[in-house]
């Protein structure tokens, strides 16, 4: 499902819009991430299975304030226009069965697994609690 999806960042100097879009085009399934509005404040971006909620927290921790404006899929006019000239050909026949191609979810921003490590002190103090 191809998608624009326009989020608010707060953006104060050139190398912070950079910054902002580099993050934004790192995340996979990204087609275009482009600057909107008259502050140049939004990030318009265009894709297919971007997940909004993970790349707005990605753009939080590293530029501070981000909210989603609007999620909107994109319909392509070709494959509109083929859809409408497939069910008048054959409105009775199924190509898949009714099954859709789905891609498996991707995250974009992956939270470090904490490490632990046991660590025995060979010379323990005389102060123990029990």
């Amino acid at each position: 499902m191809k998608q624009k999806i326009v989020i608010k960042v707060s953006m104060h100097c050139d190398k912070c819009r950079a910054k902002a879009m580099k993050i934004a085009a790192a995340v996979d399934g990204v087609v275009s991430v482009a600057l909107h509005g008259p502050d140049k404040d939004k990030l318009m971006i265009t894709g297919d299975g971007i997940d909004a909620v993970c790349l707005t927290s990605c753009l939080r921790k590293e530029l501070c304030h981000a909210t989603i404006e609007t999620v909107e899929e994109v319909k392509d006019q070709k494959k509109s226009e083929e859809k409408k000239k497939d069910e008048g050909k054959k409105d009775g026949d199924k190509k898949d069965g009714g099954k859709k191609d789905q891609k498996p979810a991707v995250a974009c921003c992956s939270q470090p697994q904490p490490a632990f490590i046991v660590v025995n002190d060979p010379y323990p103090g005389t102060c123990t609690i029990m």
